[in-house]
């Protein structure tokens, strides 16, 4: 026990004989029971999503990786040969090739598909009643039709005597050949893909613009702006949590896109319409004896471009708050 000195006596005595009073530092606010029942209810709810994820994301993919180590095929036993394959696709012109393809259907229908989503969206919104609920229906019907009969159908179109050479015919413009043409092919195929992307898109792009507060447009009219001006500077800003979205999901999707230059062109001419996964199928199905461990490897490698691609788009163009009404 410390023994109190002289000077410390003398001048507690000097003071009155009291004692000076030590603050005790204050005790850390308790977290409330409450909290803790938010954050337990918050895991419980989050804790099936999580178990879906886990089974049918990340465990396929870490046995993707798995798999991408051994070369085999299904007759023979695997055989480890760490990251070769990682060096096969990625020195293999091809793949790149694919990526380019992917690339060029994307910046067509994405940018294409939403520009006429949004004025169809514009025009539906300007309805009411009945007519506005017509046309959202027929603007609909295209998501319902299989992929596969569109491109039996886009196919019979761009045929010699189709009705896009027809068309052509009319205007006095010689006849082309979409499908065998290695400059015209991705765009022949891209029409049917903004076709059929159409409907949902623009439902979503209509939803995004009765989501805007008629007054802000309102008072921009009675400034004496125009519908190009009230698009530029009202309705996109505030479309950027819509247009985001779509953007985000119409590239991964256009890069992934498989039936319609199977079926239209067969990926051809000269592989000119040969997409990402149409490549990974042609690899898949060729009679080499490391065929499924090669498209393993190259689907590993397009999910890491795609997931790339997202990263800088979401880096680039952030979302906002939305407004309220």
């Amino acid at each position: 026990m410390k023994v109190p000195t002289t000077e410390a006596v003398t001048h507690r005595e000097e003071l009155g004989g009291a004692t000076p009073e030590v603050s005790e530092p204050a005790a850390p606010p308790r977290r409330r029971a409450g909290n803790r029942e938010e954050t337990r209810t918050a895991y419980l709810m989050l804790a099936p999503m999580v178990v879906l994820l886990a089974i049918f994301v990340i465990w396929p993919l870490l046995y993707a990786f798995r798999q991408s180590m051994y070369q085999g095929n299904f007759y023979k036993p695997p055989v480890f040969v760490g990251l070769a394959f990682y060096k096969y696709v990625l020195t293999d012109p091809g793949f790149y090739q694919s990526l380019k393809v992917g690339a060029y259907y994307a910046v067509i229908v994405v940018p294409g598909g939403m520009l006429v989503a949004l004025l169809l969206a514009s025009f539906i919104k300007t309805l009411g009643g009945k007519m506005a609920t017509f046309m959202k229906t027929t603007v609909y019907l295209p998501t319902v039709v299989s992929a596969v009969i569109a491109s039996v159908l886009f196919r019979i179109i761009y045929a010699d005597q189709g009705l896009a050479n027809w068309v052509l015919g009319l205007i006095n413009v010689a006849p082309r050949n979409f499908l065998g043409s290695p400059s015209m092919v991705i765009p022949a195929v891209a029409v049917p893909g903004i076709w059929l992307g159409l409907g949902i898109t623009t439902l979503i792009m209509l939803a995004g613009l009765l989501d805007i507060p008629e007054s802000y447009l309102e008072s921009a009219q009675l400034d004496g702006a125009g519908f190009f001006r009230r698009t530029w500077y009202i309705t996109l800003p505030l479309l950027r949590n819509v247009l985001l979205y779509l953007f985000v999901t119409g590239i991964v999707a256009a890069f992934q896109e498989f039936l319609l230059p199977l079926l239209i062109a067969n990926g051809g001419p000269v592989n000119a319409s040969t997409t990402p996964n149409l490549y990974i199928f042609n690899q898949f199905r060729s009679a080499t004896p490391y065929a499924m461990t090669f498209s393993i490897t190259a689907s590993l490698l397009l999910f890491i471009v795609l997931g790339t691609v997202s990263a800088l788009v979401f880096r680039l163009i952030k979302s906002e708050k939305a407004v309220d009404a």
